[in-house]
Order: C-alpha cells, then sequence, then structure tokens
C-alpha cells in the first residue's frame, strides 16, 4: 500500500475515534511560539503553568519579555524544568522574532517554508521539533512535526526504524501528503493524543487504541 492512502487511513482512524483536537492549546502565535520552547523535554502540563505565569505578570510580548532581566524570565518560567537553559533559549528565539518577524511569528507565514526553517535552526536551543512547532502551529506553515510519540507509533507498527533521523520521518510524511497545514497539524495532534493514551513506553493499550487494526504493515 502506498504510504499516502495508508497514512489518511490511520488519519480517518484516530480522527474517527477521538474526535477534533483543537491544537496548539494557545491564543495567538506568539503564545504558540513561547509555549514550543517551554515544552522542550516536559509535558505540556509544566509548560503551561510557566505561560501562565507570563500572563499573570502581563508580559506575554516580545517586547516586554525582552526587557526582563535574565534572572526574571528564568523565573517566571520555573514550572517547565531547566528554567535557566529555557530562559536562554526563549530570549534567542525573542530576540530573532524582534528582529525577522516585528515581534511577531505568524509574520513567518509569508517567507518560503524551508528559508523560514533554516534561520529557526540557526537560533540557539531551537531544533527540528521546536522549529517545525512554530512553522506549523503558530506560522500555518506546512511543515511537520516529528516528536516522540509519532516516532513510536512509526517504529510499532513497522513503518520506520525507532532510530530514524528527524528529518527522514518528517520527509515519511510530507513526500506522502499534500502540503497542507490544517490536515499537518491535526494529524500530529492526534498522534500525539494517541501515543499518550494508547501507544505508552510501558504496557500500551494495544487492543483499545484506534490503529490497532493496523498492524505491523511494514511497507
Amino acid at each position: 500500500m502506498k504510504r499516502g492512502p495508508l497514512l489518511m487511513r490511520m488519519f480517518e482512524a484516530m480522527s474517527g475515534a477521538l474526535g477534533p483536537s483543537g491544537w496548539w492549546p494557545a491564543k495567538t502565535p506568539f503564545e504558540t511560539a513561547v509555549g514550543a520552547v517551554l515544552a522542550q523535554n516536559t509535558n505540556w502540563g509544566n509548560a503551561a503553568k510557566a505561560m501562565g505565569n507570563i500572563e499573570r505578570a502581563g508580559v506575554m510580548d516580545c517586547a516586554a519579555l525582552l526587557a526582563l532581566t535574565p534572572e526574571a524570565l528564568a523565573e517566571l518560567i520555573r514550572p517547565a524544568g531547566y528554567f535557566r537553559l529555557k530562559a536562554a533559549r526563549l530570549r534567542a528565539l525573542l530576540e530573532f522574532v524582534d528582529a525577522a518577524c516585528g515581534g511577531d511569528p505568524a509574520a513567518l507565514a509569508a517567507w518560503p517554508l524551508e528559508t523560514a526553517r533554516e534561520r529557526l535552526l540557526t537560533v540557539r536551543g531551537v531544533g527540528p521539533e521546536t522549529a517545525d512547532s512554530i512553522l506549523l502551529y503558530a506560522a500555518g506553515l506546512p511543515s511537520f512535526v516529528i516528536d516522540a510519540y509519532t516516532r513510536r507509533i512509526l517504529s510499532r507498527h513497522g513503518l520506520a526504524p525507532a532510530d530514524a533521523p528527524y528529518d527522514e520521518l518528517r520527509d515519511f510524511f510530507m513526500d506522502a501528503l499534500p502540503p497542507d497545514a490544517p490536515l499537518y497539524n491535526e494529524m500530529h495532534a492526534l498522534i500525539v493524543r494517541v501515543g499518550s493514551a494508547y501507544c505508552k513506553t510501558k504496557s500500551p493499550a494495544c487492543r483499545e487504541c484506534p490503529l490497532e487494526t493496523f498492524g505491523d504493515i511494514h511497507l
């Protein structure tokens, strides 16, 4: 079976079982970009607490966050873990957004996708997953996001090696599917939901999983 139809069948199975995702949980593209950094190496709940601190402080704005001292910024995002490291990474992203996007990462939507991606990847602390999250969820560009859930689901269904390089897995989706940001958005969100609820690292709930009927495919 060709990848495109297979992936769409998997998408339909997940969507039919779980319904719409409404992801990414942020009010603005700027909040989405900030959240992409804060969510690194932690769960969304911890990142959301740090986002809440920023909102309550009234500094959910590029210029306002850049005006904070490194210590003040780190303290605000403490719930996200690795808060000093993430403060430095967030500041680097904010400096890029300020200089290249006028303070609004949504401006990346006007850039060619790969140009925007290459520029983001030059920012300290922005790796491929963070860059693709910003491109897809903040700028609405069709750049598929690969995370641990995606890697695990592909591996367990025999679709890709567990240790495949990030860009190889990204291409797995982008070569097979049309460049459709809403589709990428919802497919990735569904993968996250299936991965967290069913395709767990330990004791996976395969029999209840929406993808159970797909078994070990091996294209």
